[in-house]
């Protein structure tokens, strides 16, 4: 059974389409059947414009322990950039 749970985030960035690099705007993630990952559910995160209409996004469908290392990995990588960079606690979250 599909629980069909979709989280949303604001996001702000740049992603690579199909047709060249565009801002995206949104990331909408959710736990279901992928359309093309090989496995019988996923993590699967749409990042988004949403001015540019429904073909304006980037899909990306991951295994859940895939997932959780990319997770684990953003986090790392976040944590030591701040440090390398000497951040202070805005320039952190901007």
């Amino acid at each position: 059974m599909c629980t069909y749970i979709t989280e949303h985030a604001a996001i702000a960035g740049s992603a690579k389409g199909t047709r060249g690099w565009m801002r995206v705007d949104r990331a909408h993630v959710y736990y279901d059947h992928p359309v093309h990952a090989p496995f019988d559910h996923a993590l699967n995160i749409d990042f988004v414009n949403s001015a540019g209409g429904p073909g304006e996004r980037v899909a990306v469908e991951l295994s859940a322990a895939s997932a959780r290392r990319l997770v684990d990995t953003i986090l790392a990588a976040l944590a030591e950039g701040a440090r390398a960079h000497a951040l202070d606690e805005d320039e952190r979250e901007a």
